[in-house]
C-alpha cells in the first residue's frame, strides 16, 4: 500500500502544532528566517531542540552553514508573521519588522514572541525531503503571560482564554 503525500500531509495535520519562525545571520551578515512547525525539544540534559527545513527551502544553505540559529515561539496575534516567513521565495522585509539581535546567536530574535531559543547548531542530519537540524540552547526567554500562535488542520488556531483549545 502507497502512502499519498497529500494525504500524508493531511493525516499529520490533525497533530496542533506551535508555530515558530527560526531565524539566523549568514557570514555576510544577511539574516534568514523559516516558518516551521516541524520543531520539538529533544534533550533536556543537554539542552537539545530539532527543527526540520525543507531541502527546497531558499534559506537551506545559510542554515546550514551557520553555526547558530534563535528560534522564536510566535504569539497568537503574529499570524501575519508566520506567513510572512511561510513563503519560500518572497524577499524578507526586515525593515519593516520588530527585531533584535540575539547576543549568543547573532540571530534575529522577534518581538513579541511568547518564547525565544538562541541555540548553536549541534547536528545536521539527512530526514528525507527535509534537513533536521539539532541545536543545543545558549540562551532562554519567556513572555509568561503570552498565548503562543497553533497550527491545526491547515489554519491558525488560538487557545481558548483559560488556556485549553
Amino acid at each position: 500500500m502507497t502512502v499519498e503525500p497529500r494525504a500524508f500531509r493531511d493525516t499529520l495535520g490533525r497533530m496542533p502544532t506551535g508555530v515558530t519562525v527560526i531565524t539566523t545571520t549568514a557570514q555576510d551578515g544577511e539574516m534568514h528566517g523559516v516558518t516551521i512547525g516541524s520543531f520539538s525539544s529533544l534533550s533536556l540534559e543537554p539542552p537539545l531542540v530539532l527543527f526540520c527545513l525543507d531541502k527546497d527551502a531558499n534559506c537551506r544553505q545559510a542554515f546550514l552553514d551557520s553555526t547558530h540559529f534563535a528560534v522564536n515561539v510566535l504569539a497568537e496575534d503574529q499570524s501575519s508573521l508566520s506567513s510572512i516567513f511561510a513563503t519560500k521565495n518572497a524577499p524578507r522585509p526586515w525593515q519593516d519588522l520588530d527585531y533584535s539581535l540575539g547576543k549568543a546567536s547573532g540571530a534575529p530574535l522577534m518581538a513579541g514572541a511568547v518564547a525565544q531559543i538562541e541555540c548553536a547548531t549541534e547536528a545536521i542530519h539527512d530526514g528525507g525531503d527535509h534537513d533536521i537540524l539539532i541545536g543545543r540552547a545558549k540562551t532562554l526567554a519567556t513572555d509568561g503571560a503570552g498565548r503562543p500562535l497553533i497550527f491545526f488542520a491547515g489554519g491558525y488556531r488560538r487557545l481558548d482564554a483559560d488556556g485549553s483549545s
